[in-house]
């Protein structure tokens, strides 16, 4: 009987260690995000996309149809864009990924980098070999973004159409009166 609580406390033991340390890995890969402001950047780069997309339909009705869109219709667009690639959509994704795939030490070492601590010299093959790891980080991120994002061209095709049907609208009563 001794010897079963002894390895159930173990086993106990070691999920609280383990657990502890994912949450100091979490901790301190949401704080490699802040210092890094990776939010800030994304977001402006989903703006920036936002934005080629929106003159993307500009362009398409305009010479198609020789339709101008409104701003409203342009924010509407905008608007769905900013909601379903908020950066507090993947910041935890993203910093799970970093905490599964980054040692604590290989975090910290990022972190005082980036808080321009500096290196210390006998860290620089650590460094190193953190930095060969940012590729696959890169693309298990994007991967997680893709996976979890929404669209909103279904959205976006919806807005513009009823747009284009309510302009038809008055032309083809014009039509029909005379």
């Amino acid at each position: 009987m001794k010897i079963r609580l002894a390895s159930y406390s173990l086993i106990i033991c070691c999920f609280l260690v383990t657990d502890d340390a994912y949450s100091d890995a979490i901790r301190d890969a949401n704080r490699l995000l802040q210092v890094t402001d990776i939010g800030k950047h994304f977001e402006v780069t989903a703006q920036l996309q936002t934005r080629d997309i929106i003159r993307t339909y500009v362009s398409i009705v305009s010479m198609s149809l020789e339709v101008t869109l409104p701003e409203q219709i342009k924010n509407k667009i905008a608007s769905c864009y900013a909601k379903v690639y908020a950066w507090e959509n993947f910041q935890p994704g993203i910093a799970q990924i970093f905490a599964e795939n980054l040692s604590q030490k290989e975090l910290r070492l990022l972190i005082d980098f980036y808080r321009n601590l500096g290196l210390p010299p006998m860290e620089i093959t650590a460094f190193k070999e953190l930095i060969s790891k940012s590729e696959q980080i890169r693309r298990m991120s994007a991967e997680y973004i893709f996976l979890n994002s929404g669209s909103c061209v279904d959205q976006d095709a919806g807005v513009i159409n009823d747009y284009l049907a309510n302009q038809q609208q008055p032309i083809k009563t014009a039509i029909i009166s005379d």
